[in-house]
């Protein structure tokens, strides 16, 4: 559940879809092939949530040994080698999603965020944006917090805010874009500003991350509420006893 919960809501990047095959080749294809491809991209979708690769490397080949042109497999596939950090085969395979599907936001975004951790954080934007530019995309906040996190990635952070404060006007609750606003905040001083983003993430995350409870520290502290600060370094040990941010609280190290 916890891997499930982080792909689909902290990276933003493991989204897969059981859009269509091109339509120059539809009128070619049952109903029934279909179907079945359909639904093994989905079981593989399931057992890669779990970290079952091997098992969604089986169901993938067989969605595609079923209908060889079926790009949501293999943007999946891609997720896949993703994650077993076989990147030549992850790239080939969202190449291939793109070359079925040009216009699959999925694929797009998850094309560009594998370009963004891997080799070349600059070419990820044109992929952004393409999954933007879908008007069917139902979840396009994705794709505009990841290209925040590119920004920063490149240090962009002017265009970072931008990204995060489009995907929160399309997502108010998108707690991973608050994270990054308050990040941003604090880095250029404006303590107060941070605290405001940070508050709204805490209402919205009952389990907060350590990360962003020791930045919530580190903000208490330079505004001077010593309270604040006392009650997130001991939910940061009391959660995370052995991360480095509850080193940071013991030796009163500022990071």
């Amino acid at each position: 559940m916890k891997r499930l919960l982080l792909c689909l809501f902290l990276l933003g990047g493991c989204a897969t879809s059981s859009g269509p095959v091109p339509s120059d080749n539809t009128s070619q294809i049952s109903p029934e092939k279909l179907s079945s491809a359909r639904v093994h991209t989905e079981l593989a979708a399931n057992y890669y949530s779990r970290g079952q690769y091997s098992i969604a490397l089986d169901e993938l080949g067989i969605a595609l040994r079923t209908l060889p042109n079926y790009g949501p497999a293999y943007n999946m596939l891609g997720l896949v080698y993703m994650d077993l950090k076989e990147d030549a085969k992850a790239a080939q395979s969202f190449e291939q999603a793109l070359k079925f599907d040009p216009n699959d936001s999925d694929a797009n975004n998850n094309y560009g965020w594998f370009l963004c951790q891997r080799s070349d954080p600059a070419k990820s934007f044109a992929y952004f944006a393409a999954a933007q530019r879908n008007p069917l995309y139902t979840t396009p906040e994705r794709s505009l917090v990841n290209a925040g996190i590119c920004s920063r990635k490149v240090n962009d952070p002017v265009a970072a805010e931008k990204y995060f404060m489009r995907a929160l006007a399309l997502r108010p609750t998108n707690t991973q874009a608050l994270h990054n606003l308050a990040e941003l905040s604090f880095q250029r001083g404006e303590f107060a500003e941070s605290r405001n983003y940070l508050s709204r993430y805490m209402r919205l995350d009952s389990n907060p991350s350590a990360e962003a409870l020791w930045l919530a520290v580190r903000v208490e502290r330079r505004l001077g509420s010593r309270g604040a600060e006392a009650n997130y370094a001991a939910q940061i040990c009391q959660r995370f006893p052995d991360s480095s941010q509850c080193r940071s609280v013991r030796t009163g190290a500022e990071r």
